[in-house]
Formats: C-alpha cells, sequence, structure tokens
C-alpha cells in the first residue's frame, strides 16, 4: 500500500503556497520511518519533511517548485 506525503501547513491561509526547496532523498531510494526526506518553505520559514513510513520514495515535485499547502509532493510504497 503506497503512502502520500503532503506539502504541510504552514500558514493560516489554506490557499497559501510554498517553495519545495530541496530533496534529501531521490526518487527510488529507500527510506526509513521518521528520516529527513525533504525541505519546504513558505514566506521564509523553513520546515523539514519526515517519512512516516519506510519503503521505497517517489518524488512527485522537483526542487524549486510552488506547492499549495496540502498538496502531494510524493509517496512511499
Amino acid at each position: 500500500m503506497s503512502e502520500t506525503i503532503t506539502f504541510p501547513t504552514m500558514s493560516k491561509d489554506e490557499d497559501a503556497e510554498g517553495v519545495l526547496a530541496t530533496w534529501f532523498v531521490r526518487t527510488g531510494e529507500t527510506v526509513r520511518s521518521g528520516q529527513v526526506i525533504a525541505e519546504v518553505m513558505v514566506d521564509k520559514v523553513s520546515m523539514d519533511v519526515e517519512a512516516p513510513t519506510s519503503g521505497t520514495v517517489t518524488c512527485l515535485v522537483e526542487e524549486e517548485a510552488a506547492v499549495r499547502q496540502g498538496q502531494e509532493i510524493a509517496r512511499i510504497d
């Protein structure tokens, strides 16, 4: 079963966009639960995104891409 990873909510404005600043993993890489896999930014505030489960990651958004809060950014199988 696949686990969806979404861009975290970092602003009260539901329509706020952020940037997927950096991936620390690549598509096809095996990750473990709790591992930091990406850094995201909203209004110059950054936050790490952790893998919610162990498995193989599929990155769906490119670095530096604008992303809406709650938008799917990766999957772990």
